[in-house]
Parts: C-alpha cells; structure tokens; sequence
C-alpha cells in the first residue's frame, strides 16, 4: 500500500507543469480580495501604480474580449476601498487594449497600450502612450516603437525607459528590446531577442544591474521562460519556467525575491502568484487568486509590507477588475 501510494504522488510531482511549494520558500497569505469595476460589459487586462498618494488602476473595457469598441478607463483610489473613474480614453478607428501604468523618470504618469486597427490595409497595430501630471487630464496620444511590434509593458529604470516589443505578423514570431531616455522616442537595442516558438507578453524588472524578462510563449513550445542580462543588456540567457504561462508580471520585493503573478493552464484556469527561482527560472505556484474563466493580467504594487494586486476575473460570471491584498509570512 505504502508503495503504492508513493508511486502515485511520485506520478502527479512528474506530470505536474507547475512545481511544488517547498517547506523553506516564505507563505503568502491572502488578506483580502474585493471587486473594484464592474461597469463595462467586459472589464480586463490590468495594471497598477502608487502616486502622490493615491492609487491608480488601468484596464481596457469594451463590449467583448476582443471587440472594435475596446477603451482604456483609469480609475483611482486613496486607500484602495473607494474607487471612481479618473479619465476614459476612446478610439474611433481601433480597439485600444491592454493598458500599462508607470511613473518616468520626470516624475509623470505614463499610460501606455496598444490600438488594434480596424482598417489593417497600412498596418494592424500601433503602440500608444499618454503622459499625465495628476491622472486625470492627459495629453494627446503618442505613437511609440515602431507599427506591428506591440511595445507590451515600459519599466523605468535609471533615468530609462525599457520595454519589448512582439510581432504582430504572422511571418515574424519575435521579440525586440527597446529604450526609450524620455517615454516617447523608443529605439531598438535588441534586435531579435529572442525568436523560439511565439514570444510575446513580458514584464521587466531590474536588480542592480541585472536585469530578469519573464517572457510568455505560445504555440510550440510553449513553455514560458525566465532571461537574464548584465548591463548594458545585450546579451541574454534563457531559461524555461517549466509551464504554460499567460498574462505575466513580475515584482522585485525587498527581500531580493522575485514574485510573478500569471495565469496559469495546467489544472483550472486561474491567476497566481508564483515564485520565480532567479538561477533555474523555475516557477512555483504560492497562491491562486479567487479567479476562473478569462481572468489573469495582473498589476503588482509593493507598499507598507503588503502586496497589492489588481486582475481580472470571469469567475462570479461577468468579467470584473479585483484587487487583493496580500501578505508575505
């Protein structure tokens, strides 16, 4: 019996995409999770960022997951209970998608996204960025990189601004890094980065100077991996996180660790927040999130000793933004 039943648990460690949590890795322990916006029939695709002491949260809205009349709401909040909208950004010619919040290196809110172009005669896609003062007033849109390379996320570091690009044709399945010293003018500096299987959503974050690319794949492989690079980040290493990963964020935390949040495929769709081993790359589940359905895209914040997480999530039937709260035992 005693054989039997350690063959079987022997069985679900080796088919399991997603590793295990191990006795000496730190606990996550959920404080709270809330629904934060609902209004909009379909609500998704978040971010998050801490400023002038106030929060602000940033999602596309439309009528569907794909849909012509995608836009990108921010909302904002003083202690995360109480939220309201901030500013509403429309398109009549794309659907715009998947918004990014940062602050640059002046000191301004940088919201960034994607617009999906309804005539796709010239081109399909185009990279957008608005620059605010306040949250609530922004200014008119800028086209940044370069059109059919989808500028996924900007991480500012070192008075720089870095993000990658992924291609949107179907003849190119690859990923370029660019820099950027004032938001608006992107120049490549990587040129592939990286081009196995079909790479495309990331998240960067940096370590003295060193910096990590959580880096989504799909189709085959579709395995996601883990990069690395010294400065002047030129040359990478790869490495795979040992499962299908979709939505990815990553956060620095001060104890050095690096803590992801994802969607994850191989059991019941959900959102996670999962370590990433630095050496291996190795992913390993810590906490799924009250989540299901067409759910994941997290933004992650670090603030008072807590971590602070937007996504969103189909799991009470309408797609909805959430945020939760959570501890690090």
């Amino acid at each position: 019996m005693i054989r039997k039943i350690c063959a079987a648990l022997l069985s679900v460690l080796v088919i399991s995409p997603v590793t295990v949590l191990l006795a000496d890795q730190p606990k996550l322990k959920l404080i709270e999770t809330r629904k934060i916006w609902d209004q909009a029939p379909h609500n998704a695709f978040t971010d998050l960022v801490r400023f002038k002491q106030r929060w602000f949260c940033v999602f596309r809205e439309g009528q569907d997951h794909v849909s012509p009349d995608g836009a990108l709401r921010v909302i904002t909040s003083p202690d995360g209970l109480d939220w309201q909208s901030a500013a509403r950004i429309e398109s009549s010619d794309s659907d715009l998608r998947d918004a990014k919040i940062t602050v640059t290196a002046s000191g301004q809110l940088m919201l960034a996204g994607a617009e999906a172009m309804h005539d796709r005669s010239s081109y399909s896609h185009q990279s957008l960025a608005w620059f605010s003062e306040d949250g609530y007033q922004w200014s008119q849109q800028q086209e940044i990189g370069q059109r059919d390379f989808w500028l996924w996320r900007v991480t500012w570091h070192d008075q720089t601004a870095y993000g990658i690009g992924y291609a949107c044709s179907s003849n190119d399945r690859s990923v370029r890094l660019y820099t950027s010293r004032d938001g608006k003018d992107f120049q490549v500096l990587v040129q592939p980065l990286y081009d196995q299987g079909y790479p495309n959503e990331t998240s960067i974050v940096f370590q003295d100077q060193i910096a990590y690319c959580l880096l989504r794949r799909d189709g085959q492989p579709s395995d996601g991996l883990l990069g690395q690079a010294k400065a002047p980040y030129t040359q990478w290493s790869w490495h795979s996180v040992g499962c299908k990963i979709g939505g990815p964020q990553m956060i620095l935390l001060p104890s050095g660790q690096l803590l992801a949040g994802v969607r994850l495929y191989d059991q019941k769709v959900r959102t996670s927040l999962c370590w990433i081993d630095k050496e291996t790359g190795k992913l390993t589940e810590a906490l799924p999130l009250p989540s299901g359905g067409d759910s994941s895209y997290p933004g992650l914040v670090w603030h008072e000793d807590v971590l602070w997480v937007s996504y969103y999530s189909s799991h009470e039937g309408k797609t909805s933004i959430y945020l939760a709260k959570v501890a690090i035992e």
